[in-house]
Order: structure tokens, then sequence, then C-alpha cells
């Protein structure tokens, strides 16, 4: 059973996978890779809203979640260090299996990776660690203005060299797994996809907003804010309230400047992200949370945490459901619905999973990845199968 206190961060997770289902099935429906003149009057008004609503919030209240689930582990005086570090090195392959054989988007490989670096800030004050995490999400833009794209170029060169080998090119590029009917050829497209995932990283400098946001999460995590809510109720409507007064208008101009191509470049462009995804991704958590003291004894709570409680689970199971709907080895539907219908389809399947994993819930103790993951990690059986109630 969920402990109370936590219910909210499992609630949150549910929610957050909801975002990132609407952000991420654009990709598998090959939509993302279509041409904008041939985009329909209903995909343009829907990219806009997307692209205001959800492009890298759910993934800033995502990584928020998992500094905040790091912070909890790092602090419990009954983990040692070294078992944190088995759990990203164990998460580090689960991210590498998903991007090498399942979907080029993956990012718990980046998660892993960066959660590595946690540890070293475990002596650092709250305050600092917040500082810390701010400066960290301030970073990309700097490098923007100074490197550009010169980190990234020999990246997307190694890329297009693999898509050559294969005969992958500009024109059949956003078809390819639509077209394909075997699991050969989404091999090969997952090939070059996972240096353009490394490209992808590198040229926003994703790893530095995802060390800052979990940095941000680890230090929220150790104020234990969501283990009391009422307390800092306060707090949270002056982060809802400013996250919205700076993030909303800075995500128009981010939402302009994404639809017409980035007019005024990269660097600006980037600023637009840093002061208007962040503090509306801060706000999401903020209200959801307020919210959620409201009318926490709500039985529909309940139903959410324990979709979130599998969030790793859900979030994996998406990109089976989005191969399966969507390339050529499933139904074949990729490239031929537009992106209102393409984000209907990732409603029902989040409604589903929230379904199916209250279910699961009923008879077993974790998720399937969520139990292989803590059984890699403690190198021993843990039971599954909940025992009946005596």
């Amino acid at each position: 059973m969920v402990k109370k206190r936590y219910v909210i961060l499992d609630a949150l997770r549910c929610f957050a996978i909801l975002g990132i289902c609407l952000a991420n099935f654009p990709e598998f429906s090959l939509w993302t890779f279509s041409d904008p003149d041939g985009w329909t009057h209903t995909d343009k008004v829907t990219r806009v809203v997307q692209t205001f609503l959800i492009d890298g919030k759910f993934y800033t209240l995502f990584s928020l979640l998992f500094g905040m689930g790091f912070s909890i582990q790092l602090e419990n005086a009954g983990q040692k260090t070294r078992t944190f570090y088995r759990r990203m090195v164990v998460l580090f392959f689960i991210g590498l299996i998903h991007l090498l054989f399942l979907w080029s988007g993956d990012i718990l490989m980046l998660y892993a990776t960066m959660g590595m670096l946690l540890p070293l800030f475990k002596r650092l004050e709250t305050r600092k660690i917040l500082i810390w995490g701010g400066a960290f999400l301030v970073l990309p833009v700097i490098c923007e203005a100074i490197f550009g794209t010169k980190l990234s170029d020999p990246l997307l060169d190694e890329q297009w060299r693999i898509c050559a080998l294969y005969g992958i090119t500009e024109a059949n590029f956003g078809t390819w797994l639509a077209e394909i009917t075997g699991y050969r050829g989404m091999l090969q497209f997952l090939h070059q996809g996972a240096v353009e995932r490394m490209w992808e990283f590198v040229v926003s400098y994703r790893f530095f907003k995802v060390l800052g946001l979990f940095l941000i999460g680890y230090g929220v995590g150790r104020m234990k804010v969501f283990a009391d809510l009422s307390r800092h109720r306060g707090m949270l409507k002056k982060v809802l309230s400013y996250g919205l007064l700076l993030g909303v208008p800075a995500s128009i101009f981010y939402t302009l400047s994404s639809m017409k191509g980035e007019p005024f470049g990269a660097t600006v462009h980037s600023l637009f992200y840093l002061l208007g995804v962040y503090p509306m991704g801060f706000a999401y958590a903020a209200g959801f949370s307020l919210l959620f003291n409201r009318s926490q004894e709500g039985h529909g709570w309940q139903i959410l945490a324990k979709a979130g409680r599998m969030a790793c689970t859900n979030y994996l199971s998406q990109s089976v459901i989005g191969v399966l709907i969507f390339y050529g080895i499933g139904f074949g539907l990729g490239a031929k619905v537009g992106l209102l219908a393409t984000e209907a389809i990732a409603v029902g399947v989040l409604a589903l999973q929230i379904a199916f994993s209250a279910l699961w819930l009923k008879f077993f103790n974790y998720g399937p990845v969520e139990w292989v993951w803590r059984m890699l990690t403690y190198g021993r059986i843990i039971p599954m199968i909940k025992e009946p109630l005596r």
C-alpha cells in the first residue's frame, strides 16, 4: 500500500507520464517528421497548443520527481551510497536496451548518468544545492551563445553516415518506420537514431538541464515539502503564481519561436525555453499539489498514484504501444494520422495504463520493470506476488 505522505509524489508521476505520452506520441506517429506545408489548420492549432502547454514542461516535472526520489534514497540513513550507484547502473542499462532495441527517444540513460553525480552534492546545505540547480539550468543558454552547434556537428555527420549505409535519406526518413515490415529495418533506423539522440543531448546541452532539475528536485525533497503540503501551502502558492506570471508570456514567445523556426536565433530561443518552460513546469507541480491538498482523501488520487508507482513500466510500455500502433511491424498507422488524432490516441493509452496499473497492483507489489530494477539493485529475489490478507 502506498504511504499517505507519498501519494502526492506518485500522483504527480502519473500526471508527468500523461504529459510525456502527449509529447512523445507525435514522434511515434511520425507526424513530427511531416512537411509543415502539408499540415492542416487543425494540425497547426494543435501544434501551437502542444508547444505552449506540453513541450518541455512535463519532462521538467518528470525530472524534478526523479530528483525528489533520489533525495529520499540518498538521505535514507539505511541505504549506502554504493546501493544508490547500483540503482543508477541498472537504470542506465534499462535505458540502453530501450534506446537500442525499442525507441531512439530514451531519457533513462541520461537520467542514470546525471543521477550518478548527485552524491557529489550530498554534503552541501539545501540552499546551495538549489543554487547549483539554478546555475545548471542557465548554463545551456551560455553554452549556446559561446559554442552554438560546434560540439554537436560531428555527431550529426556520423548520424547521416549511418543513414547512408542503410539507404535512409531525407526523402524517406519520415516514413521509414511506417514502411518497414520487419524488425531488421527498425533496428537499422534505431542504429542511426541512437547517434541522433546523443546529438540531441549535446546540441541542446540537455545534460546540464537534467542535472539542474535533479538538483532542484533533490533540494525540494530535502525540504520535505510533499511530506506536509499544508505547512508549505504559502510557498506552493508563490511558485504557482510566479511560475505562471513569468512562464506564460515567455512560453508564448517560445511557442512563436518554435513555430517560426527560431527567427531570433538559437540563443534567444534557448532563453525563451529557460524563462518559459521551467517556470510553467514548476507551476504545474505546485498547482497539482495545491489541488491534491484540498481533496487528498479522494479515491481518484489513489488510482492515479498506482499508475505513478509504475512510472518506469508505463514510460517504457508507451514505447511498445507506440511501435505497435504506428510502425510497419505493427498496425502501420504512422504518417497517416493528424496531430489531434495522435494526441487522442495518447490520452487513450494513458487511460488504459491507469486502469492496468490499478489492476496489476491489486495482485503484485511492484510494476514489472520496477521489480526487475529492484532485484538487480539488491542482488536478490524480491517477492512479487502479494500475500493474501489473513
